[in-house]
This record gives structure tokens, sequence and C-alpha cells, in this order.
């Protein structure tokens, strides 16, 4: 994650819990599973600060809603592909300078906690 520079915002959503359809085991095909999504988002936040104006800033509730709708109505084989997607949705929006995203799934392998993938974008 690149250093937070004067002027710029880091935006975390932290542990973001959703079903979906993960994996590609038979059970995993036909049962949705809990995920585990955490962002970090950098953008310039200047005209958000003096102004104190939401049109201004950027909103996480609309890309939290974003993510929310397409990983509970999309299916994926791999963490890769969905850890993928979601930085898409996230990278989307022209104010994102750089965002990480983190997918974890609970559970994934019998002696951990959870498996995750992270991948990075950034302008």
């Amino acid at each position: 994650m690149p250093r937070l520079e004067p002027g710029m915002a880091r935006i975390r959503v932290k542990d973001l819990r959703l079903r979906t359809y993960i994996g590609i085991n038979e059970d995993e095909v036909l049962n949705r599973q809990d995920v585990l999504i955490n962002l970090t988002v950098l953008y310039p936040a200047v005209a958000a600060v003096r102004d104190n104006d939401i049109d201004r800033a950027l909103n996480y509730r609309t890309i939290t809603k974003a993510i929310i709708q397409h990983v509970e109505q999309n299916r994926f084989a791999l963490l890769e592909r969905l850890t993928q997607e979601i930085l898409d949705l996230v990278m989307a929006h022209p104010a994102v300078s750089h965002a990480e995203v983190e997918v974890d799934k609970p559970h994934a392998l019998r002696f951990a906690d959870s498996v995750s993938i992270t991948l990075a974008g950034c302008r």
C-alpha cells in the first residue's frame, strides 16, 4: 500500500461478511459459503474535506452495496477470480487512485482459520 500523502484519504472497509458460491468441489458448488472481505482504498479528499460535501467524497456505501450485490448474485470457482472482480468494481470509480482487496474463505483448510487472497490496483 502506498504511503498516505497529504490530501489523500484512506478508506478501510473491514470484515464485510457475505455468502456466495465459491469453490470447485461438489459441496462448494451446491452450497453458499461465508467469505470475509477487506478493502483499502486511497483517493484525493481535498475537495471533500474543504467543502464538507458527500458529492465531493468517495461514497464507500455505494461501493460496498455494489460489492454485496455482485458477490451474492454470482458464482466463483477461485478466490483469485472473486477478488479480482471486487477490485475491478472498486477501481471503476474514477476517484480511486489505489485499492487493495483481500478475500478470506473461512474453514477452507482443516487446520486453518481461513485462506485469503489479496490483490491490488492503482492508477
